[in-house]
C-alpha cells in the first residue's frame, strides 16, 4: 500500500513533461470478463456513462470497445447471435432492447472521442462451458473449428473461415459509423505444452506449396490481415484498422538480428503473427503492442520492449498498450518510493515513434489506483489532444469553418459557426477545435493548452463576465482522419 507521502510525490511528478497536441489516448472496454452479467440495460448504460464521463475528464480521446468475443455480437447482427456476456443467454436480445455498439458510438462522438470496434477474429468459444445459439458457427459449421485446451477456434487454415470473418467485418463497417476496426492478440491459440494444434488435414490439403508448417500458418494469418484492411478501406477509406499484438515479436535467441533481449512467448513463432510484416507493408493503420510488464521484468523488461517497438515498428503510428494495475503495483527500480507511471511516461516521451497509449482497461483507470487517473487528468493528459495524423489514409486538410459569429441568446453569449461544404469524403468535417487566446497573445494552434474544446457541435457557450476582457477565439475543422484546417478567428469581449 502506498503511503500518503508517496502518493503526494507521485502527484508532483511530471510537471516538466510537455503535453502533445496530437496523441492517441485510448482505453479498452471488454465484456468477456462478465462485467455486464446480471445487470439491466439501464444499469449497464449507467456504468458505461460513468466511465466515459470520467475518461473524458481524464483526457482520453478514443475508446476501443469489444463487440465480438466468441463469434457473437454486442450489436444487432443477422450473422451471429447476441452475446451471452450481455444477456446471460447466447442469442437472447437485451430487454429493454438496445444496441450497445450504436449507443456507444453516439456517446463517444458526443464527447469528441473516437470509437473503435474491437473484435476477436478466430475465437469461437471461451473455455467456460456454454449453451450455444442455433445460429452460432459451432452449430452451423462445427467442422470448421478445432478444440484446443478447452478453447474453440475457427481454423485459420480454411479459406471459408476467413471469408466468414470478413463478412462480419463488412457488416459492422457498412452499418455503423465507427472510427476504427480493432483486432487483438488472438490469432492461432496460445500454445499449451505437449498439445499440438490439430491442423494436419488442412496443412496437407491447403499448404499452397509451403513446406514449413509455421510459414504456412503465418501465411494464413497474413492473408487474413491483408484482406481485412483491404475490405475496410474499400468500404470506408477513413476507418482505421488497428492491431494490438502480444508484447514480444521475437526473442533474440530465435532471431539474433531482429529479436529483443527477452525470453517469453513470441508473436512470430508461437501465435504465427508476423506483426512487422503488417506494419512495414502498410497492411494495418496502427499498432498497439501489449507491453503489460513492469520495468525490470526478467523475462520481458518494459524498457527493453518499448525501445524495441520504437525502433522496429515506426512505419505506422505506434501506440503502447499499458496495464494500469501492474504499473502501480510495481515500484520504480530507480526510485523505490514511487510506482512506475512516471518512469514509463518518461520512456514514452523519449521514444519518438510512440504516438500514444491505450490503457488496459477502462474500468481500472476510473478506479484511480495509485492516483493513476488523477495524474492523467492533472498532468499527462491535462490538455485535449487531436488524433495522430495518418497521411497514408488522407493528407489533405478540410476547409476552415464558415460564419464564425458570437450571438446573444436566452442561454447566454454563444459562439456559432457552420461547417464548410464537402465534395468528397476527405473534405467532410466531423469535428471542430476551439482555441482561446488572450489580448496580445500570439495565435499558436500548436499549443494544446489553448484548446478549449474538441467538439462535434457547431457552437460554444462563452464564459461571459463583465464584458471588459478581450479574447480571440479560433475555430478549425477536422476531417474524418484528423487533418486540421486553417483557422477562422473572432474577437470578443467577455
Amino acid at each position: 500500500m502506498l503511503t500518503f507521502f508517496v502518493l503526494m510525490l507521485i502527484m508532483s511528478v511530471g510537471a516538466t513533461a510537455g503535453n502533445k497536441k496530437r496523441e492517441f489516448r485510448g482505453a479498452w472496454m471488454q465484456f468477456v470478463n462478465g462485467m455486464y452479467l446480471g445487470m439491466s440495460t439501464s444499469q449497464i448504460q449507467q456504468m458505461l456513462l460513468q466511465q466515459l464521463d470520467a475518461l473524458q475528464k481524464d483526457g482520453a480521446n478514443a475508446i476501443i470497445f469489444q463487440v465480438r468475443g466468441e463469434c457473437d455480437a454486442l450489436y444487432q447482427s443477422s450473422i451471429e447471435p447476441w452475446s451471452r456476456y450481455l444477456t446471460g443467454v447466447q442469442g437472447q436480445p437485451p430487454s429493454p432492447y438496445w444496441d450497445p455498439l450504436r449507443w456507444m458510438i453516439e456517446q463517444c462522438h458526443q464527447r469528441g472521442m473516437e470509437l473503435h470496434a474491437w473484435i476477436n477474429p478466430y475465437r469461437a468459444r471461451m473455455k467456460t462451458p456454454a449453451v450455444l445459439a442455433s445460429n452460432h458457427i459451432l452449430n452451423t459449421h462445427p467442422e470448421r473449428a478445432f478444440e484446443y485446451g478447452g478453447l474453440y477456434v475457427l481454423n485459420p487454415g480454411l479459406k471459408e473461415n476467413r471469408e466468414y470473418i470478413l463478412s462480419v467485418v463488412d457488416d459492422i463497417v457498412k452499418r455503423y459509423d465507427i472510427d476504427g476496426m480493432h483486432i487483438d492478440d488472438y490469432f492461432y491459440p496460445y500454445p499449451e505444452a505437449g498439445s499440438p494444434i490439430p491442423d494436419d488435414r488442412e496443412f496437407q490439403l491447403y499448404n499452397n506449396g509451403i513446406q514449413n508448417r509455421g510459414d504456412w500458418r503465418r501465411y494464413n494469418v497474413d492473408t487474413f490481415v491483408k484482406e481485412m484492411g483491404e475490405h475496410i478501406h474499400a468500404l470506408k477509406p477513413w476507418v482505421k484498422f488497428g492491431v494490438s499484438p502480444f508484447g514480444i515479436y521475437r526473442n533474440k535467441k530465435s532471431d539474433p538480428l531482429n529479436g529483443s533481449e527477452t525470453n517469453g512467448l513470441q508473436n512470430y513463432d508461437d501465435l504465427y503473427a508476423d506483426i512487422l510484416k503488417w506494419v512495414n507493408n502498410g497492411w494495418i493503420d496502427y499498432c498497439v503492442p501489449q507491453i503489460y510488464w513492469e520495468i525490470g521484468n526478467k523475462a520481458a523488461d518494459y524498457q527493453t520492449l518499448i525501445h524495441w517497438w520504437n525502433r522496429y515498428a515506426g512505419g505506422r503510428p505506434l501506440y503502447i498498450g499499458e496495464d494500469v494495475e501492474r504499473t502501480v503495483k510495481n515500484a520504480d527500480p530507480q526510485n523505490p518510493n514511487r510506482h512506475q507511471l512516471p518512469a514509463k511516461h518518461a520512456l514514452h516521451e523519449a521514444c519518438k515513434n510512440v504516438k500514444g497509449t491505450v490503457l488496459w482497461y477502462a474500468k481500472s483507470v476510473t478506479q484511480n489506483p495509485g492516483n493513476y487517473e488523477t495524474v492523467l487528468r492533472t498532468d499527462y493528459w491535462r490538455y485535449p489532444a487531436l488524433q495522430p495524423l495518418m497521411p497514408f489514409l488522407d493528407s489533405e486538410a478540410p476547409k476552415r469553418p464558415r460564419k464564425v459569429k458570437p450571438i446573444w441568446t436566452s442561454d447566454g453569449y454563444i459562439l456559432f459557426w457552420t461547417a464548410p461544404k464537402a465534395k468528397r469524403w476527405g473534405d467532410e468535417v466531423r469535428k471542430f477545435v476551439v482555441y482561446r487566446f488572450g489580448k496580445g497573445e500570439k495565435i499558436d494552434i500548436d499549443n494544446p493548452s489553448k484548446i478549449v474544446k474538441i467538439t462535434t457541435d457547431r457552437h460554444l457557450i462563452l464564459p461571459y463576465d463583465t464584458g471588459t476582457e478581450r479574447y480571440t477565439y479560433v475555430v478549425t475543422s477536422l476531417d474524418r482522419v484528423g487533418n486540421e484546417s486553417k483557422v477562422a478567428k473572432k474577437k470578443v469581449k467577455l
